[in-house]
């Protein structure tokens, strides 16, 4: 509390108060302190127990027919919305060393890539996504019920309003990979914070997160040059707002590590680093209640292929679960907006899993 204070005197001492604007700066003043305060409460509060992923058994019913279901995101109305290949596979053929793809001449997929499932049977709801895609990857839906997608074949990634099948937004340039500030290489994930910034994973070829405004505009670069993290195919990503923390599924270096996401003003927030003997190649990451939940995939024969609860206050990994009959190849998951319902994607088998997060079970 006493660092907080510091920062707020030293907030007014810096101030340039000129005459006739001290009524609009104290108002500005007192709105910066009051959210300040909030969100230092929010962090100081002890975490009640987190919620436990308990597995719906029997769901979906019917089975969709689904190819590499790569991910998923919750809608505003609960509805979880699915990203997968349809007949298409990523193989040792699909790129060569420069991360060109190899298959352009077969054309974008033609089936409905993006699925819209009914949370109580998991029945298709809507479709849509046929001819655009050539390999789809992650899929967010924001506040706003925008959809955003990227496809590590064109390496992009793709902002579309709801009910529109026309990007509303482009970020990377059409086939061309590369790294400096225009292009994208293999973008792995989004995560759009209720401000309307954007956070992009790029993902296997740049091992990096940019940062945009929800125009488009380049904000920030994580990590900066100046910053001791080092990542290796940033896969998936969770945000932590109230914590100011973006938690990346830090794939090839096995850990979750959440530097400082930059969306409060002033704050001095230490960046977390999770990481267990267990934890493996951690590809999706979601975060809820104060926690942050994870699924790996293969890593070796001697970790299990699970989920995890992760408590980025304590750095530790305090539970771990899964459906009965085990995870082979999560890639994706996500939680519903009201934090008691999770959803887990598969790309071998192609498959989607529905948890409820129960309260009141022990870790």
């Amino acid at each position: 509390m006493a660092m907080l204070w510091l920062m707020l005197v030293g907030f007014v001492v810096t101030c340039d108060c000129r005459p006739g604007q001290i009524g609009d700066l104290d108002d500005e003043f007192y709105l910066e302190v009051r959210d300040l305060l909030s969100k230092h409460a929010a962090h100081q509060a002890p975490v009640s127990a987190p919620r436990r992923p308990r597995e719906v058994v029997g769901w979906p019913r019917p089975l969709p027919h689904l190819g590499q279901v790569t991910g998923v995101a919750v809608n505003s109305r609960g509805q979880p919305v699915v990203f997968h290949r349809g007949p298409r596979v990523w193989d040792a053929s699909c790129f060569n060393a420069s991360h060109d793809f190899q298959h352009v001449a077969e054309g974008p997929i033609a089936v409905s890539t993006v699925l819209t499932l009914d949370p109580e049977s998991g029945a298709v709801v809507s479709d849509w996504g046929s001819n655009l895609f050539y390999m789809p990857h992650g899929i967010t839906v924001d506040a706003e019920d925008n959809i955003w997608v990227t496809d590590v074949a064109l390496h992009q990634v793709f902002k579309f309003r709801p009910g529109e099948t026309r990007p509303a937004l482009t970020l990377g340039q059409r086939f061309r990979p590369g790294g400096g500030w225009t292009r994208l290489c293999q973008p792995t994930a989004v995560a759009v914070a209720t401000s309307g910034q954007v956070f992009v994973a790029d993902g296997y070829c740049n091992h990096r997160v940019l940062t945009f405004s929800q125009r488009g505009r380049l904000l920030r670069l994580i990590p900066l040059p100046s910053e001791f993290l080092s990542l290796q195919v940033p896969h998936g990503l969770a945000l932590m707002e109230t914590l100011d923390l973006l938690c990346i599924a830090d794939r090839e270096n096995m850990r979750v590590v959440c530097p400082r996401a930059g969306l409060v003003p002033y704050a001095s927030v230490q960046p977390v680093s999770i990481q267990a003997p267990d934890l493996g190649r951690v590809f999706g990451v979601a975060a809820a209640g104060g926690v942050v939940y994870a699924v790996n995939g293969p890593t070796s024969p001697q970790i299990p292929v699970r989920g995890f609860t992760l408590d980025p206050s304590s750095e530790t990994a305090i539970d771990r679960w899964g459906p009965s009959a085990g995870f082979h190849n999560p890639h994706g998951i996500a939680i519903c907006p009201n934090g008691t319902t999770m959803y887990v994607t598969e790309i071998g088998p192609n498959k989607v899993w529905k948890f409820s997060l129960v309260s009141g079970e022990s870790v």
